[in-house]
Protein backbone atom coordinates (compact mmCIF):
# COMPACT_ATOMS: atom_id res chain seq x y z
CA UNK A 1 0.00 0.00 0.00
CA UNK A 2 3.06 2.59 -0.36
CA UNK A 3 2.22 5.90 -1.57
CA UNK A 4 -1.69 4.67 -1.58
CA UNK A 5 -2.64 7.67 0.25
CA UNK A 6 -0.68 10.25 -1.76
CA UNK A 7 -2.55 8.76 -4.68
CA UNK A 8 -6.38 8.59 -3.16
CA UNK A 9 -5.05 12.14 -2.12
CA UNK A 10 -5.03 13.55 -5.12
CA UNK A 11 -8.26 12.19 -6.36
CA UNK A 12 -9.69 14.32 -3.86
CA UNK A 13 -7.96 17.39 -5.17
CA UNK A 14 -9.36 16.44 -8.23
CA UNK A 15 -12.86 15.72 -7.36
CA UNK A 16 -12.58 12.32 -8.94
CA UNK A 17 -13.27 9.87 -6.29
CA UNK A 18 -13.60 5.96 -6.63
CA UNK A 19 -17.18 5.47 -7.08
CA UNK A 20 -17.54 2.27 -5.38
CA UNK A 21 -20.71 -0.22 -4.73
CA UNK A 22 -21.13 -1.93 -1.30
CA UNK A 23 -23.32 -5.07 -1.44
CA UNK A 24 -24.47 -5.70 2.30
CA UNK A 25 -24.57 -3.61 4.86
CA UNK A 26 -24.14 -6.23 7.48
CA UNK A 27 -21.62 -5.64 10.53
CA UNK A 28 -18.74 -5.69 7.65
CA UNK A 29 -20.54 -3.14 5.09
CA UNK A 30 -21.63 -0.82 7.28
CA UNK A 31 -18.04 -0.83 9.07
CA UNK A 32 -17.19 -0.27 5.51
CA UNK A 33 -19.39 2.48 4.39
CA UNK A 34 -18.51 4.10 7.49
CA UNK A 35 -14.64 4.19 6.82
CA UNK A 36 -14.97 5.21 3.42
CA UNK A 37 -17.18 8.06 3.52
CA UNK A 38 -13.83 9.18 5.89
CA UNK A 39 -11.13 8.95 3.29
CA UNK A 40 -9.83 10.45 0.47
CA UNK A 41 -10.45 9.81 -2.88
CA UNK A 42 -12.86 7.19 -2.42
CA UNK A 43 -16.80 7.07 -2.55
CA UNK A 44 -19.28 4.53 -1.36
CA UNK A 45 -21.95 5.48 -3.99
CA UNK A 46 -24.20 2.69 -3.81
CA UNK A 47 -24.60 0.68 -0.78
CA UNK A 48 -27.21 -2.25 -1.22
CA UNK A 49 -28.53 -5.13 1.41
CA UNK A 50 -31.76 -6.71 1.21
CA UNK A 51 -33.10 -4.97 3.97
CA UNK A 52 -33.26 -1.23 3.19
CA UNK A 53 -32.51 0.16 6.85
CA UNK A 54 -29.18 -1.06 7.34
CA UNK A 55 -28.37 0.68 4.46
CA UNK A 56 -30.01 4.13 5.92
CA UNK A 57 -28.51 2.97 9.13
CA UNK A 58 -25.58 2.49 7.34
CA UNK A 59 -25.08 5.92 5.44
CA UNK A 60 -26.77 7.90 8.64
CA UNK A 61 -24.45 6.65 11.08
CA UNK A 62 -21.57 7.92 8.61
CA UNK A 63 -22.77 11.63 9.03
CA UNK A 64 -24.90 12.09 5.73
CA UNK A 65 -28.37 13.11 5.81
CA UNK A 66 -31.74 12.39 3.92
CA UNK A 67 -30.53 15.30 1.71
CA UNK A 68 -27.34 13.41 0.82
CA UNK A 69 -29.14 10.12 -0.17
CA UNK A 70 -31.86 8.56 -2.58
CA UNK A 71 -33.86 5.25 -1.94
CA UNK A 72 -34.05 3.64 -5.16
CA UNK A 73 -34.21 -0.23 -6.93
CA UNK A 74 -34.43 1.75 -10.06
CA UNK A 75 -30.90 1.36 -12.26
CA UNK A 76 -31.98 4.69 -14.34
CA UNK A 77 -33.02 6.43 -11.39
CA UNK A 78 -29.71 5.30 -9.57
CA UNK A 79 -27.42 6.79 -12.41
CA UNK A 80 -29.38 10.01 -12.64
CA UNK A 81 -29.04 10.51 -8.91
CA UNK A 82 -25.46 9.31 -8.98
CA UNK A 83 -24.37 12.10 -11.89
CA UNK A 84 -25.99 14.91 -9.25
CA UNK A 85 -23.48 13.59 -6.54
CA UNK A 86 -26.25 11.59 -4.33
CA UNK A 87 -25.61 8.38 -3.00
CA UNK A 88 -27.66 5.78 -3.43
CA UNK A 89 -29.34 3.49 -0.87
CA UNK A 90 -30.57 0.43 -2.43
CA UNK A 91 -32.35 -3.54 -2.52
CA UNK A 92 -31.52 -4.44 -5.96
CA UNK A 93 -27.49 -5.59 -5.53
CA UNK A 94 -27.34 -4.89 -9.62
CA UNK A 95 -27.71 -1.36 -9.08
CA UNK A 96 -24.11 -1.83 -7.63
CA UNK A 97 -22.92 -3.41 -10.64
CA UNK A 98 -24.63 -1.67 -13.14
CA UNK A 99 -24.53 1.66 -12.36
CA UNK A 100 -22.38 3.91 -14.81
CA UNK A 101 -20.19 5.63 -12.32
CA UNK A 102 -19.18 2.59 -10.83
CA UNK A 103 -15.62 1.91 -11.19
CA UNK A 104 -15.70 -1.23 -8.47
CA UNK A 105 -18.01 -3.37 -6.52
CA UNK A 106 -17.67 -4.96 -3.05
CA UNK A 107 -19.46 -8.03 -1.78
CA UNK A 108 -19.98 -8.01 1.87
CA UNK A 109 -22.05 -10.66 2.03
CA UNK A 110 -20.46 -13.75 2.79
CA UNK A 111 -23.49 -15.79 1.39
CA UNK A 112 -21.78 -18.14 -1.10
CA UNK A 113 -24.87 -17.83 -3.87
CA UNK A 114 -24.51 -14.11 -3.68
CA UNK A 115 -21.28 -13.54 -4.28
CA UNK A 116 -21.66 -15.19 -7.33
CA UNK A 117 -24.47 -13.48 -8.98
CA UNK A 118 -22.55 -10.10 -7.53
CA UNK A 119 -19.19 -10.93 -9.27
CA UNK A 120 -20.21 -12.71 -12.38
CA UNK A 121 -22.27 -8.72 -12.71
CA UNK A 122 -20.07 -6.76 -12.33
CA UNK A 123 -17.61 -8.54 -14.32
CA UNK A 124 -19.99 -8.48 -17.15
CA UNK A 125 -20.39 -5.11 -16.73
CA UNK A 126 -16.78 -4.19 -16.68
CA UNK A 127 -16.25 -3.64 -13.25
CA UNK A 128 -13.73 -4.08 -10.46
CA UNK A 129 -14.64 -7.02 -8.35
CA UNK A 130 -13.42 -7.25 -4.78
CA UNK A 131 -14.65 -10.22 -2.21
CA UNK A 132 -15.48 -9.25 1.12
CA UNK A 133 -16.75 -12.81 1.10
CA UNK A 134 -14.08 -15.54 0.90
CA UNK A 135 -17.31 -18.45 1.14
CA UNK A 136 -18.02 -17.66 -2.88
CA UNK A 137 -14.24 -17.40 -3.55
CA UNK A 138 -12.73 -20.69 -2.27
CA UNK A 139 -15.47 -22.60 -4.47
CA UNK A 140 -15.56 -20.59 -7.69
CA UNK A 141 -12.49 -18.05 -7.00
CA UNK A 142 -10.48 -19.85 -10.22
CA UNK A 143 -13.66 -19.69 -12.50
CA UNK A 144 -14.33 -15.98 -11.44
CA UNK A 145 -10.52 -15.21 -11.58
CA UNK A 146 -10.79 -16.27 -15.02
CA UNK A 147 -13.80 -14.54 -16.20
CA UNK A 148 -12.35 -11.23 -14.61
CA UNK A 149 -9.35 -11.31 -16.87
CA UNK A 150 -11.39 -12.25 -20.24
CA UNK A 151 -13.19 -9.43 -19.32
CA UNK A 152 -9.88 -6.94 -18.71
CA UNK A 153 -11.13 -6.42 -14.66
CA UNK A 154 -9.75 -7.12 -11.14
CA UNK A 155 -11.05 -10.03 -9.76
CA UNK A 156 -9.69 -10.15 -5.87
CA UNK A 157 -9.76 -10.73 -2.00
CA UNK A 158 -9.57 -8.33 0.35
CA UNK A 159 -7.25 -6.50 2.79
CA UNK A 160 -8.25 -6.74 6.19
CA UNK A 161 -9.75 -10.28 5.52
CA UNK A 162 -7.74 -12.67 7.01
CA UNK A 163 -6.53 -14.37 3.78
CA UNK A 164 -5.10 -10.92 2.25
CA UNK A 165 -3.48 -10.14 5.48
CA UNK A 166 -1.53 -13.46 5.41
CA UNK A 167 -0.94 -12.77 1.67
CA UNK A 168 0.59 -9.49 2.74
CA UNK A 169 3.15 -10.99 4.82
CA UNK A 170 3.89 -14.53 2.53
CA UNK A 171 4.70 -11.56 -0.29
CA UNK A 172 6.57 -9.11 1.49
CA UNK A 173 8.55 -12.21 3.38
CA UNK A 174 9.25 -13.97 0.37
CA UNK A 175 10.26 -10.47 -1.63
CA UNK A 176 12.70 -9.99 0.97
CA UNK A 177 14.05 -13.55 0.30
CA UNK A 178 13.18 -15.24 3.06
CA UNK A 179 11.82 -19.44 3.14
CA UNK A 180 8.19 -18.90 4.48
CA UNK A 181 7.68 -22.53 5.93
CA UNK A 182 4.08 -22.04 7.76
CA UNK A 183 1.18 -19.63 7.21
CA UNK A 184 -1.68 -19.19 9.74
CA UNK A 185 -4.14 -17.58 11.78
CA UNK A 186 -5.21 -17.01 15.08
CA UNK A 187 -8.61 -18.33 16.39
CA UNK A 188 -9.92 -16.96 19.54
CA UNK A 189 -11.99 -20.43 20.98
CA UNK A 190 -11.87 -23.67 20.88
CA UNK A 191 -14.27 -25.08 18.12
CA UNK A 192 -17.53 -26.39 19.06
CA UNK A 193 -18.83 -28.39 16.16
CA UNK A 194 -22.41 -29.03 17.59
CA UNK A 195 -22.85 -24.97 17.53
CA UNK A 196 -25.92 -23.57 15.57
CA UNK A 197 -28.20 -20.49 15.54
CA UNK A 198 -30.27 -21.41 18.82
CA UNK A 199 -27.79 -22.46 20.70
CA UNK A 200 -25.79 -18.93 20.10
CA UNK A 201 -28.65 -17.07 19.64
CA UNK A 202 -27.88 -14.79 23.08
CA UNK A 203 -24.50 -14.70 22.63
CA UNK A 204 -25.11 -13.45 19.28
CA UNK A 205 -26.97 -10.92 19.96
CA UNK A 206 -24.65 -9.56 23.13
CA UNK A 207 -22.01 -9.71 20.24
CA UNK A 208 -23.82 -7.72 17.57
CA UNK A 209 -23.72 -10.41 15.18
CA UNK A 210 -26.38 -12.38 13.27
CA UNK A 211 -26.64 -16.14 14.76
CA UNK A 212 -26.19 -17.69 11.74
CA UNK A 213 -22.61 -15.68 11.08
CA UNK A 214 -21.99 -16.13 14.67
CA UNK A 215 -22.74 -20.18 14.47
CA UNK A 216 -20.18 -19.78 11.07
CA UNK A 217 -17.45 -18.58 13.62
CA UNK A 218 -18.13 -21.26 16.45
CA UNK A 219 -18.23 -24.18 14.60
CA UNK A 220 -15.04 -23.49 12.71
CA UNK A 221 -16.26 -23.32 9.54
CA UNK A 222 -14.90 -19.83 8.91
CA UNK A 223 -11.42 -20.50 10.05
CA UNK A 224 -11.66 -23.67 7.60
CA UNK A 225 -12.74 -21.45 4.81
CA UNK A 226 -9.92 -18.86 5.38
CA UNK A 227 -7.45 -21.32 5.49
CA UNK A 228 -8.22 -22.91 2.14
CA UNK A 229 -8.12 -19.27 1.27
CA UNK A 230 -4.62 -18.92 2.25
CA UNK A 231 -3.83 -22.41 0.79
CA UNK A 232 -5.51 -21.43 -2.83
CA UNK A 233 -3.42 -18.31 -3.16
CA UNK A 234 -0.36 -19.84 -2.05
CA UNK A 235 0.51 -23.51 -2.52
CA UNK A 236 0.35 -23.93 1.23
CA UNK A 237 -1.69 -27.39 2.91
CA UNK A 238 -3.41 -28.72 5.68
CA UNK A 239 -0.78 -30.62 7.34
CA UNK A 240 -3.75 -32.93 8.18
CA UNK A 241 -7.86 -32.43 7.63
CA UNK A 242 -8.77 -29.60 9.35
CA UNK A 243 -5.43 -28.58 10.77
CA UNK A 244 -4.01 -28.97 14.00
CA UNK A 245 -5.50 -25.92 15.80
CA UNK A 246 -2.83 -26.14 18.84
CA UNK A 247 -3.43 -23.61 21.71
CA UNK A 248 -0.40 -21.64 21.54
CA UNK A 249 1.11 -18.27 22.32
CA UNK A 250 2.93 -15.88 19.41
CA UNK A 251 6.41 -17.43 20.77
CA UNK A 252 5.60 -20.76 20.53
CA UNK A 253 5.18 -20.80 17.15
CA UNK A 254 8.41 -21.18 15.39
CA UNK A 255 9.26 -24.32 17.37
CA UNK A 256 5.62 -25.60 17.37
CA UNK A 257 5.31 -25.48 13.81
CA UNK A 258 8.74 -27.52 12.73
CA UNK A 259 8.42 -31.32 11.60
CA UNK A 260 8.13 -34.11 14.24
CA UNK A 261 11.53 -35.14 13.22
CA UNK A 262 12.51 -31.49 14.70
CA UNK A 263 10.54 -31.65 17.73
CA UNK A 264 7.67 -29.97 16.18
CA UNK A 265 3.61 -31.19 15.64
CA UNK A 266 3.92 -31.34 11.34
CA UNK A 267 3.89 -35.00 10.35
CA UNK A 268 4.55 -34.23 6.79
CA UNK A 269 6.84 -31.15 6.37
CA UNK A 270 6.92 -27.73 6.03
CA UNK A 271 4.69 -25.69 3.46
CA UNK A 272 1.39 -25.59 5.69
CA UNK A 273 -1.55 -24.12 6.03
CA UNK A 274 -2.52 -23.93 10.33
CA UNK A 275 -4.76 -21.69 12.46
CA UNK A 276 -4.21 -21.65 16.75
CA UNK A 277 -5.90 -21.24 19.50
CA UNK A 278 -4.62 -18.12 21.61
CA UNK A 279 -3.25 -15.80 19.25
CA UNK A 280 -6.50 -13.91 17.65
CA UNK A 281 -6.95 -11.90 16.14
CA UNK A 282 -3.77 -12.28 14.55
CA UNK A 283 -2.08 -13.74 11.52
CA UNK A 284 1.29 -15.20 10.88
CA UNK A 285 4.12 -16.61 8.90
CA UNK A 286 7.16 -19.15 9.75
CA UNK A 287 10.26 -18.04 8.02
CA UNK A 288 13.56 -19.47 7.57
CA UNK A 289 16.97 -19.05 6.19
CA UNK A 290 20.14 -21.26 5.52
CA UNK A 291 22.45 -17.78 5.64
CA UNK A 292 25.08 -17.72 8.14
CA UNK A 293 24.70 -13.47 8.40
CA UNK A 294 20.52 -13.99 8.03
CA UNK A 295 21.01 -16.18 11.23
CA UNK A 296 22.89 -13.91 12.92
CA UNK A 297 21.09 -10.96 12.14
CA UNK A 298 17.81 -12.28 13.08
CA UNK A 299 18.99 -12.85 16.19
CA UNK A 300 20.70 -9.57 16.26
CA UNK A 301 16.63 -7.93 16.02
CA UNK A 302 15.73 -10.30 19.26
CA UNK A 303 14.34 -12.26 16.43
CA UNK A 304 15.37 -15.62 17.83
CA UNK A 305 17.74 -17.77 17.38
CA UNK A 306 16.16 -19.64 14.64
CA UNK A 307 16.10 -21.57 12.62
CA UNK A 308 12.61 -20.77 12.28
CA UNK A 309 11.37 -16.92 13.11
CA UNK A 310 7.66 -16.27 12.98
CA UNK A 311 6.47 -12.87 11.41
CA UNK A 312 3.30 -11.69 13.21
CA UNK A 313 0.67 -9.27 12.64
CA UNK A 314 -1.59 -8.53 15.62
CA UNK A 315 -4.51 -7.24 13.86
CA UNK A 316 -6.60 -7.24 10.70
CA UNK A 317 -9.12 -4.65 10.54
CA UNK A 318 -11.64 -6.78 8.34
CA UNK A 319 -13.63 -4.22 6.06
CA UNK A 320 -12.73 -1.29 7.84
CA UNK A 321 -9.24 -1.97 5.56
CA UNK A 322 -11.24 -3.51 2.04
CA UNK A 323 -11.26 0.37 0.65
CA UNK A 324 -7.31 -0.22 0.01
CA UNK A 325 -7.91 -3.24 -2.31
CA UNK A 326 -10.83 -1.47 -4.33
CA UNK A 327 -8.30 1.34 -4.80
CA UNK A 328 -5.28 -0.95 -5.45
CA UNK A 329 -7.26 -2.42 -8.32
CA UNK A 330 -8.81 0.43 -9.73
CA UNK A 331 -5.64 2.48 -9.79
CA UNK A 332 -3.06 -0.16 -9.81
CA UNK A 333 -4.69 -2.75 -11.73
CA UNK A 334 -3.24 -4.89 -8.59
CA UNK A 335 -5.29 -7.84 -6.48
CA UNK A 336 -4.57 -8.60 -3.22
CA UNK A 337 -5.49 -12.37 -3.13
CA UNK A 338 -6.63 -14.33 -5.61
CA UNK A 339 -6.47 -18.21 -6.53
CA UNK A 340 -3.73 -19.61 -8.26
CA UNK A 341 -3.72 -20.12 -11.98
CA UNK A 342 -4.83 -23.65 -12.69
CA UNK A 343 -7.48 -24.16 -10.00
CA UNK A 344 -8.07 -25.11 -6.57
CA UNK A 345 -5.34 -26.11 -4.03
CA UNK A 346 -7.42 -26.72 -1.45
CA UNK A 347 -11.52 -27.11 -0.43
CA UNK A 348 -13.58 -26.60 2.35
CA UNK A 349 -15.71 -29.93 2.53
CA UNK A 350 -19.24 -30.26 4.33
CA UNK A 351 -19.65 -32.56 7.14
CA UNK A 352 -22.89 -33.64 8.93
CA UNK A 353 -23.11 -31.72 12.23
CA UNK A 354 -25.85 -34.52 13.34
CA UNK A 355 -27.82 -37.89 12.18
CA UNK A 356 -29.59 -36.90 9.10
CA UNK A 357 -32.18 -38.74 7.50
CA UNK A 358 -32.93 -39.31 3.10
CA UNK A 359 -35.29 -36.17 2.49
CA UNK A 360 -33.72 -33.54 4.97
CA UNK A 361 -32.80 -30.33 3.19
CA UNK A 362 -29.41 -28.91 4.13
CA UNK A 363 -28.76 -25.13 4.86
CA UNK A 364 -25.43 -24.33 3.94
CA UNK A 365 -22.75 -22.44 6.25
CA UNK A 366 -23.78 -21.13 9.53
CA UNK A 367 -27.09 -23.58 10.25
CA UNK A 368 -28.05 -26.73 12.13
CA UNK A 369 -27.08 -29.38 9.43
CA UNK A 370 -23.30 -28.89 7.90
CA UNK A 371 -20.21 -27.55 9.02
CA UNK A 372 -16.87 -27.14 6.63
CA UNK A 373 -13.19 -28.41 7.03
CA UNK A 374 -9.80 -27.65 4.51
CA UNK A 375 -8.96 -30.95 2.90
CA UNK A 376 -6.81 -30.72 -0.68
CA UNK A 377 -8.66 -30.64 -3.23
CA UNK A 378 -6.91 -34.01 -4.44
CA UNK A 379 -8.40 -35.42 -1.58
CA UNK A 380 -11.90 -33.85 -2.23
CA UNK A 381 -12.24 -35.72 -5.34
CA UNK A 382 -10.67 -38.49 -4.10
CA UNK A 383 -13.89 -38.73 -1.50
CA UNK A 384 -16.17 -37.44 -4.10
CA UNK A 385 -16.78 -35.06 -1.41
CA UNK A 386 -18.52 -31.80 -1.75
CA UNK A 387 -17.68 -28.46 -1.33
CA UNK A 388 -19.80 -26.64 1.58
CA UNK A 389 -20.11 -23.65 -0.78
CA UNK A 390 -22.41 -25.02 -3.11
CA UNK A 391 -25.04 -26.32 -0.15
CA UNK A 392 -27.94 -24.02 -0.63
CA UNK A 393 -31.40 -24.22 1.28
CA UNK A 394 -32.71 -26.25 -2.04
CA UNK A 395 -30.09 -29.00 -1.20
CA UNK A 396 -31.67 -32.17 -0.43
CA UNK A 397 -30.25 -35.46 0.85
CA UNK A 398 -31.12 -38.91 -0.81
CA UNK A 399 -29.54 -40.92 1.57
CA UNK A 400 -28.81 -40.93 5.14
CA UNK A 401 -26.03 -39.39 6.85
CA UNK A 402 -24.05 -40.00 10.42
CA UNK A 403 -23.06 -36.95 12.31
CA UNK A 404 -19.23 -36.59 11.36
CA UNK A 405 -19.85 -38.24 7.84
CA UNK A 406 -18.26 -36.46 5.23
CA UNK A 407 -20.85 -35.24 2.55
CA UNK A 408 -20.59 -36.90 -0.80
CA UNK A 409 -21.85 -36.35 -4.02
CA UNK A 410 -24.07 -39.53 -4.24
CA UNK A 411 -25.97 -38.22 -0.96
CA UNK A 412 -27.68 -35.08 -2.46
CA UNK A 413 -29.17 -33.54 -5.07
CA UNK A 414 -28.10 -30.09 -5.47
CA UNK A 415 -30.08 -27.16 -6.43
CA UNK A 416 -29.33 -27.03 -10.26
CA UNK A 417 -30.94 -23.63 -10.90
CA UNK A 418 -28.50 -22.11 -8.54
CA UNK A 419 -25.57 -20.01 -10.14
CA UNK A 420 -22.55 -21.58 -8.01
CA UNK A 421 -23.60 -24.76 -8.65
CA UNK A 422 -23.63 -23.90 -12.62
CA UNK A 423 -20.06 -21.60 -12.08
CA UNK A 424 -18.55 -24.85 -10.08
CA UNK A 425 -19.69 -27.35 -12.41
CA UNK A 426 -18.10 -24.82 -15.00
CA UNK A 427 -14.78 -24.52 -13.19
CA UNK A 428 -14.68 -28.58 -12.67
CA UNK A 429 -15.22 -29.29 -16.42
CA UNK A 430 -11.94 -25.76 -16.76
CA UNK A 431 -9.82 -26.74 -14.13
CA UNK A 432 -10.74 -30.61 -13.65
Amino acid sequence: MLRMNYKLAELEEKNAPIMTSIIGAGQMGRGMTSQMIRMKGMKPAVVADINIDNVVAAFENSGLTKDDYIITNKLSEANTYLEKGKYIATENSEIGAKANLIAAAVDATGVPEVGAKVAIDSINEGKHICMLNVETDVVIGPMLKKLADNAGVIYTGSAGDEPGAVKELYDFATAAGFDVRVIGKGKNNAIDLDANPTSLAEYAAKRGVSPKMQTAFTDGTKTMVELTAMANSTGFIPDIRGGHGPEAEVKDLPNLFRPTSEGGILENGYGKVEWVNGIAPGVFVIISSDLPFVKHEMNYLSMGEGPNWVLYRPYHLCSLETPLTVAKAVLDNISTLVPMDGGLVCETVAVAKKDLKAGDMLDGIGGYTVYGTVDTHQNMLNDNAVPLGVITKNTKLVKDVKKGQTITYDMVALDDNSLIVQLRKLQDRFFG
